[in-house]
């Protein structure tokens, strides 16, 4: 989780998993249910069955809750695996998310024929979300946000990469981090401004070369899944469509995330019936 204040009230346990635990194991759900479960309850709801995790070298967690195998650990009817993102000589951290869905691919040659749908671990996409990509006729696609329907402040919104399309709401790129001067020009022909949160239906064998070539962003030093996008639409005009919807998104990236999704989850997941 990103360094950030302590939020007021928050119990030390769950400062403790804030500060040592992927946080999609952070236990913010009821009785102390990692926030990866009620994902992988939409994903599962929507139909999705086989599921790649992946994970650091050394991580145990996952692996005590959602089964010690490589491949198909039985999770509520879902078959958990894990792909590992090892970390580079010479770094403190993995290369990026270019890297992360490289290592899952490769991990997985029997999806070569066909597509896949990746997405963070640490929002909460919802139920709709999945079965829009699901149901998507096109060869690539992604969930283009509408950015009003955000409940996050200003400023972290203003931090998300905005969806440029052609007139037929095909991808053309994903501005990150866009100057207040070109905002009027990225609007979409309804007048939204939509935003990708990094939920792709790609198909493996097309995105599988920008994943492998792309390039270090020079700033972070990463490899990042938006460049290799950016590049497979380059390399092939037309190919992913984005589909609009407009919805929150739970996010977890900072400790004052935490009573907000907890109450979010009190609120919409009274029950859970895999």
């Amino acid at each position: 989780m990103k360094q950030s204040p302590v939020e007021p009230g928050l119990e030390p346990e769950l400062v403790r998993q804030a500060e040592e635990r992927t946080k999609g194991m952070i236990g913010v759900g009821d009785g102390g249910r990692p926030f990866l479960d009620y994902l992988l309850y939409n994903m599962k709801q929507a139909g999705l069955q086989d599921v790649v995790i992946v994970i650091a070298e050394h991580d145990s967690e996952l692996r005590q809750y959602y089964g010690p195998k490589d491949r198909d650990n039985e999770f509520h009817g879902l078959c958990i695996s894990y792909a590992i993102q090892r970390i580079p000589p010479g770094r403190k951290k993995p290369i990026g998310t270019s890297d992360a869905l490289t290592q899952a691919l490769l991990s997985r040659p029997d999806w070569e024929t066909g597509d896949f749908i990746v997405c963070n671990s640490d929002n909460l996409y919802s139920i709709r979300s999945f079965t829009t990509l699901l149901e998507s006729d096109a060869p690539n696609a992604l969930i283009d946000y509408d950015r009003s329907g955000l409940e996050f402040d200003q400023t972290r919104i203003s931090h998300f990469g905005i969806t440029r399309k052609d007139k037929d709401g095909f991808l053309v790129e994903i501005v990150e981090k866009p100057k207040m001067e070109q905002l009027e020009s990225l609007r979409s022909s309804d007048g939204t401004l939509r935003v990708s949160m990094n939920i792709f239906r790609l198909n493996y064998s097309m995105i599988f070369g920008p994943l492998r070539d792309c390039p270090e962003n020079p700033v972070r030093q990463e490899k990042e899944l938006v460049a290799a996008v950016t590049n497979m639409v380059k390399t092939n005009p037309r190919s992913l469509k984005a589909l609009p919807l407009k919805e929150h998104v739970p996010d977890l990236t900072y400790k004052e995330d935490i009573p907000i999704t907890r109450e979010y989850l009190r609120k919409h997941f009274a029950t859970m019936e895999w």
